[in-house]
């Protein structure tokens, strides 16, 4: 299965892309020639990591009958100094609000998460340390 998209360059250092049928603008800071007119290209890639697991751990939970009352996915990454300045660490912390959450259920969704179905996980595992945590708030 092949997926494509395109990204069509607006001006300076604006580009705009249709993603699901959802236009996204990226753009750099004004300091490196941009209008901040959006996001920058690395922080999406922890985007997408939050939001593919993010999106497994709470599909999870409704098929086990696990009702949570509040989820947040934390994404802590480190950025090389040198060029080409790139993520070498990301760190998950699924944080979750509820009463009675049952741990085990929580630590079986992340987990089936990182090590079957999220396919952010997988390939940045292959290219960075990628660890996590979880968090239970009343």
């Amino acid at each position: 299965m092949k997926t494509s998209l395109n990204l069509n360059w607006i001006d300076n250092m604006a580009f705009e892309s249709e993603i699901n049928g959802h236009k996204l603008v990226i753009d750099a800071d004004p300091a490196v020639g941009g209008n901040n007119t959006g996001p920058r290209p690395k922080p999406l890639m922890l985007l997408a990591l939050a939001g593919c697991t993010g999106m497994d751990v709470v599909s999870i939970l409704k098929k086990m009958r696990v009702e949570i009352e509040k989820f947040n996915v934390e994404i802590i990454a480190d950025l090389t100094e040198e060029h080409p300045k790139h993520f070498y660490k990301m760190h998950v912390i699924y944080k979750f609000w509820g009463k009675d959450l049952p741990l085990d259920k929580l630590e079986k969704a992340v987990k089936l998460s990182d090590e079957q179905y999220c396919g952010v996980s997988a390939v940045y595992k292959k290219a960075l340390e990628l660890t996590h945590e979880i968090q239970v708030n009343p």
